[in-house]
């Protein structure tokens, strides 16, 4: 309790101390950036420390931290010595804001911190892997921070959320792995204000309510106070139709039982294929509560894909947030969450012309102040250091609303490309300019992109993934093209997303074809074992496309009326003179700049991201679209879920009679079918809030209970100096690494799979896990010297695990090492 109070007192005063600059940097938004001033301030704060460590010039302790700290307090400073009044009159003339904001941060963060502690388990899946960087960290002196399951090694990942989360702890003065289930909660309750007050500006922006003549910033009427909490909801606790399937599988619906053989067969469920889903379910058939062993585990691998002989490629993963924090992980994709709605914000606050001004760089001329410039390029690499897959978008988001800004200023021709190429290129170099020193030490296991020929979605699978969003989406376009609230330009929707479509499938073929010359004898091997040959494969993946074209249709059904609103029939110059009679050599478009124009912006991004994994995707050591499914649905969730909440707004606003009420029912009945998962998933991950070791944010409290000998050991490495320490090697997903994970020491080596994916290779890792296992089971001294001398091992752990997994020959150790600690069968030696 007291470590949540403290973590929500830190964070509220960062977002408090932060808000003067968000004032600032946020002039184009009804909030000017409050509800994101903590995402903001995190970002900051993290930033300017990782940099001092990372230059040399602070240390990782509290000191640096504290520095890094005092210059964002003077960023804000600044900001209220020049902007003190306006300031004091924005927060007195937006109290409901306000209230609304600290009220819906402290729900979300109390809300989901009482999930973690009724199943705070941090032993399952990849939380190891995440609580061993943030203990790794926050026992490191200096940056790059060490990596501690590969001695001798900084971390090659993206580690960005993992140096804010160890701040967060440093300051708290609590452990690691209690730091890691506030972070998840607090990842909530960011994401909960911050998409509260992405809503809350864009329905500012409809709102017509008049304007008194003192007000500086036009404040919104208590409906759109309302409607904003619309935007966490579809974002953040909305899952998909697996859930109801799951209700209605479990119930024995569309089951027969074959009187002769009393047999259960379901021809529905066959069809439908979501692998557990087409057994027959557990008799006698029942209503909820939901029973089956992981049954929410499925409602993240809807999409099912077979290669051409018919086999099972293993699991897409189709996360989406509320799974993930149900599952605890916190993961990259999960912490850049605040942050990519930060970069919307940023995007949206660009587009209605927030960043006016004129900076010159390189004798070329931007329509965007340098503070805008900067903290642009600071949003979009700190996600490339959070998650790096989520760089493009939110480039293409802010480079995109920059030229439709623009575009609303100038109207549209070919200098708009111009635009786009001269703010995209160096806010991207400027961007990876500012996060340099994490780029010296990155290493990737991304190796191209491969065409996606025989594993297009099905219909049926994009629908229950995504059904809960496309459902008010349609509506809204419905309601769109039904009301002419926007003049369709159908000739330009039609080109660009049929034309991007084709440019899809032609960089496809052109892949093959590469691929085809280049990797002869893989593409070879590769049509042997799918018993065909290239001609006979091509017609048999092109076959299964046309049959699985629901997924297509629906994505161009929702690409091509978004491009159509997007760029409207507008008033045009007519092409050979201009407004004054003179020469004109281009057609110019002056279309509205509109809030409209923004959310289809959202609405066509996530339509493109949900599109490309059906024709490429990237090559890794899964060598299927796993990861490309998996990153890509994600960032589409995000948008298409605000998209959503402010369509589902403006219908709620704008419809009447029979229309109306058809709309509430529908609606009504999507949100509760999205609220099954949520609402089930706790019950069933916190044993209906009844854990088995009682309510607690700390997983070690397990290790202390389960086994205590091995509990004791931890907190006294926890205490001695810095060393390598030796333990027993193992592969992901395991008990593997679990000192170096709970202490932060660096061991020989970990899980030896996932490093070899965040390196790209297993060669970093030489000899490591043979060397472990020869170190334990050797009865001469002199070899297992040598391994000690050869990583510069200075604590050898033996325990549980150890006398298990492998022979362990501790004489020698008794002969030649010192005792450092003993408790049961749990040792630990220290090398003179």
């Amino acid at each position: 309790m007291i470590a949540f109070i403290s973590w929500y007192f830190i964070v509220s005063m960062l977002g408090w101390l932060t808000f003067p600059l968000a004032y600032f940097l946020f002039p184009a938004l009804a909030d000017r950036g409050y509800t994101l001033s903590r995402a903001a301030g995190l970002l900051i704060w993290g930033y300017v420390f990782w940099l001092l460590a990372s230059l040399g010039i602070a240390q990782n302790d509290m000191g640096g931290i504290l520095l890094a700290l005092a210059l964002l307090i003077g960023l804000s400073a600044w900001v209220i010595v020049n902007q003190k009044s306006s300031i004091v009159n924005f927060l007195r003339s937006n109290l409901p804001l306000l209230l609304t904001t600290e009220i819906l941060f402290f729900i979300a963060f109390a809300f989901m911190a009482f999930v973690r502690s009724a199943n705070p388990e941090l032993y399952s899946t990849e939380k190891p892997m995440e609580l061993a960087f943030i203990n790794g960290i926050l026992r490191s002196p200096t940056f790059p921070p060490q990596d501690p399951w590969l001695s001798g090694y900084a971390i090659s990942y993206y580690y960005f959320g993992y140096v804010m989360t160890a701040m967060l702890a440093r300051v708290s003065d609590i452990p690691g792995s209690m730091a890691h289930n506030l972070m998840t909660a607090l990842i909530f309750a960011l994401g909960a204000i911050g998409s509260y007050g992405i809503l809350y500006n864009l329905l500012s922006k409809t709102d017509h309510r008049p304007q008194t003549v003192d007000d500086t910033v036009h404040r919104p009427s208590s409906a759109v106070h309302g409607l904003a909490f619309l935007a966490p909801l579809f974002l953040l606790l909305m899952g998909n139709f697996g859930a109801l399937l799951e209700i209605l599988h479990q119930r024995g619906l569309f089951w027969a039982q074959n009187p002769a053989t009393g047999e259960y067969s379901s021809r529905f469920w066959l069809w439908l294929d979501m692998r557990e889903l087409s057994e027959v379910p557990a008799l006698p058939f029942h209503w909820p509560p939901l029973d089956r062993y992981l049954w929410w585990w499925r409602s993240s691998r809807i999409i099912q894909d077979y290669n051409m002989i018919g086999a099972w490629t293993g699991d897409v993963i189709d996360e989406f947030p509320f799974f993930s924090f149900l599952l605890g992980d916190l993961h990259p994709h999960v912490l850049a969450i605040p942050f990519s709605l930060l970069a919307i914000a940023a995007a949206m606050n660009l587009f209605f012309g927030g960043f006016r001004g004129t900076i010159n760089l390189l004798g070329a001329k931007q329509h965007i102040n340098l503070p805008g410039f900067l903290f642009s390029a600071l949003v979009i690499g700190g996600l490339a250091f959070l998650n790096t897959w989520d760089i493009l978008v939110a480039a293409a988001l802010i480079v995109g609303s920059y030229v439709f800004w623009r575009a609303a200023e100038d109207g549209w021709n070919w200098l708009r490309l111009e635009d786009a190429l001269r703010l995209g290129l160096p806010l991207g170099a400027v961007s990876i300019l500012m996060y340099f020193p994490f780029y010296l030490g990155f290493s990737s296991q991304a190796g191209g992109i491969l065409p996606n020929f025989m594993y297009p979605t099905r219909g049926v699978h994009l629908w229950v993934m995504w059904g809960t969003l496309l459902i008010p989406i349609f509506a809204y376009l419905i309601y769109l093209w039904r009301g002419e609230k926007i003049p369709l330009n159908w000739k330009i929707g039609f080109s660009l997303g049929l034309g991007f479509t084709i440019l899809l499938l032609l960089f496809t073929l052109s892949l093959g074809l590469i691929g085809s010359l280049v990797e002869k004898d893989f593409v070879t091997g590769f049509l042997q074992s799918q018993g065909m040959t290239a001609a006979q494969f091509i017609g048999a993946t092109t076959l299964r496309r046309l049959t699985y074209i629901g997924s297509l249709a629906t994505l161009l059904a929702v690409l091509i009326p978004a491009l159509a609103f997007l760029f409207p029939k507008s008033s045009t110059i007519p092409f050979g003179h201009d407004v004054d009679g003179g020469p004109q050599t281009e057609i110019v478009h002056r279309p509205p700049s509109t809030v409209y124009q923004f959310v289809l912006l959202l609405l066509a991004l996530g339509a493109i991201l949900v599109l490309v994994p059906e024709f490429v995707y990237l090559r890794d050591q899964f060598f299927y679209r796993i990861n490309t499914v998996f990153k890509f649905y994600y960032q589409a969730w995000m948008l298409w879920s605000l998209a959503a909440a402010f369509g589902v707004s403006v219908l709620l606003q704008n419809l009447r009679g029979a229309t109306n009420t058809i709309f509430r029912v529908l609606i009504g009945l999507v949100i509760f079918s999205g609220l099954l998962f949520p609402v089930f998933g706790v019950v069933t991950k916190t044993n209906s809030f009844k854990p088995f070791g009682g309510f607690t944010l700390d997983d070690f409290d397990r290790i202390i209970r389960e086994n205590p000998d091995e509990a004791a050991a931890v907190e006294f490495l926890r205490t001695v100096p810095d060393g390598i320490i030796a333990e027993a090697v193992g592969g992901g997903y395991s008990a593997y690494g679990r000192i170096s994970m709970f202490t932060g020491l660096q061991t020989v080596l970990g899980w030896t799979g996932h490093e070899a994916q965040w390196r790209g290779s297993y060669a970093p890792q030489g000899s490591r896990l043979d060397d472990i296992t020869n170190l334990y089971a050797t009865t001469r001294w002199e070899d297992a010297q040598v391994i000690i001398e050869k990583y510069n091992i200075r604590y050898v752990y033996i325990g549980s695990l150890e006398r298990t997994s492998m022979p362990v020959s501790e004489e020698k150790f008794q002969i030649h090492l010192k005792p450092i600690f003993q408790q049961g069968i749990t040792v630990i030696y220290e090398v003179p």
